[in-house]
């Protein structure tokens, strides 16, 4: 059909019949069907156009100009990446290299007893039911949801039992390194913790910087009464890709959902992460960091519903841009109809070192109830000039004068990561980000 003025067509949908029958479980009737309703969801709507208010700062007419190929196996000629070493600490292991699970770079062997941790081609025999359960096209209204629901071709399938508190992060990681064919590779996790049950997930993104692919991933988190999930991501990916990303989250009573997520990577890139807190004593910590050079562009759009009273949530962004790059972030607060005594705080920070970067920051709070305590703000500037004045004042060079205050303005996040393995992998990163800065400026 042809798309309105508030949508994009894309093509590479029209190719879902000659790739169906090469995804995981074409020859189920129950998922076929799935399936199609969900490519017929998509195809009521396509992509979203700028037209869309969230969708307004971030435009997929890229996306919908490559000829992606939706390739569910690897060539058998295809040399395996370089696999980087796993997260100290981790007690569980997923690697998937251009989409695939690599079973020998794995590890799910050291798991406790109430734990089940799968990609999705494994849960289809090993936990079918289950799954079946959780892949609800009802629940994707959202165009993209659909479309990866409609094209998953992988992801991961972890679950808690009550109680089960986890000793280490789960890591998931994943590498493409597709010899510069366009490929795209859509992920969907379905995540619940029981009641009481607690863990950590660290998942990486990298890839080689001159392939144009597209990751396309969607989470489903469900966290249980006086539950605990920590969700940290790093985005890596190289310099032509596309990355497109969504996280939902369902607190229950007393639980605890808390995310940070590292941009550094992609051309193009789109994390949204919606919570909905429930139940009185659900709380939220969403926490964010992005770095942006060259022609990159950032999207951090956020949804918080306190859908209960009794309900926190704590929201933190920070950016550095430079060059030509452009940032989005978005964060809505919702305190919905009798939901009092809600506590909601928000804010959005980004230092622009050059005067050709954007950034459009867009927080918003609702609020419909009388008993809350909810702020949000949003500064946007350059770096404080008489700080640099006084490095320099000390036979700091001026290069190296802004990388010292653009580290200390990231590290001050970065510091509440409470993991130190975790920690000091996203501070790699941003160092390694400010080093190339560095060079360029001749520090």
């Amino acid at each position: 059909m042809p798309a309105s003025n508030r949508s994009i067509a894309l093509p590479y949908a029209d190719r879902f019949a000659t790739v169906a029958p090469a995804l995981p479980g074409s020859d189920l009737p129950w998922l076929r069907d799935i399936r199609a309703e969900a490519l017929a969801r998509f195809r009521r709507q396509e992509l979203p156009s700028t037209r869309v208010e969230r969708w307004k700062y971030t435009n997929l007419h890229q996306v919908a100009a490559r000829e992606f190929a939706a390739e569910t196996q690897q060539p058998a000629d295809i040399k395996q990446p370089a696999i980087p070493a796993a997260i100290p600490g981790a007690i569980a292991r997923l690697v998937f290299v251009n989409g695939s699970l690599h079973a020998s770079a794995s590890d799910t062997d050291r798991l406790p007893k109430g734990v089940r941790l799968m990609s999705v081609p494994e849960a289809l025999t090993a936990d079918a039911d289950w799954l079946r359960r959780s892949l609800d096209p009802a629940k994707t209204e959202d165009a993209l949801a659909a479309l990866n629901l409609a094209f998953m071709a992988n992801g991961v399938l972890l679950r808690l039992d009550d109680g089960v508190a986890l000793a280490g992060p789960i890591e998931i990681l994943h590498i493409a390194d597709t010899n510069s064919a366009a490929r795209a590779f859509h992920h969907r996790h379905i995540i619940a913790l029981g009641n009481g049950a607690a863990c950590t997930i660290v998942e990486r993104f990298a890839g080689g910087a001159a392939d144009p692919y597209w990751t396309h991933h969607h989470s489903e988190i469900a966290v249980g009464e006086e539950a605990r999930c920590r969700y940290f991501k790093i985005q890596d990916e190289g310099a032509q890709a596309f990355h497109i990303a969504a996280a939902t989250a369902a607190v229950a009573r007393g639980g605890s959902f808390e995310s940070f997520v590292l941009t550094t990577g992609a051309g193009l890139s789109r994390h949204e992460i919606t919570v909905s807190l429930n139940a009185a004593g659900a709380a939220c910590r969403l926490d964010g960091c992005y770095l942006g050079r060259g022609r990159q562009h950032m999207d951090n759009t956020t949804d918080i519903q306190h859908a209960a009273p009794e309900t926190t949530s704590v929201e933190t962004y920070k950016g550095v841009l430079d060059d030509q790059a452009h940032g989005v972030f978005q964060g809505r607060i919702t305190v919905q109809p009798g939901a009092q005594k809600v506590d909601g705080r928000q804010l959005n920070k980004t230092i622009l070192l050059s005067d050709r970067t954007e950034m459009d920051t867009k927080p918003e709070l609702e609020i419909y109830a009388d008993d809350v305590k909810c702020s949000h703000g949003a500064t946007v500037g350059e770096l404080d000039e008489d700080a640099v004045f006084y490095l320099r004042t000390r036979g700091i060079g001026l290069a190296e004068a802004r990388q010292m205050l653009v580290e200390g303005f990231i590290e001050d996040l970065v510091g509440t990561v409470d993991l130190p393995a975790v920690r000091d992998e996203f501070l790699r990163h941003i160092r390694d980000w400010m080093t190339r800065i560095g060079e360029r400026t001749g520090a």
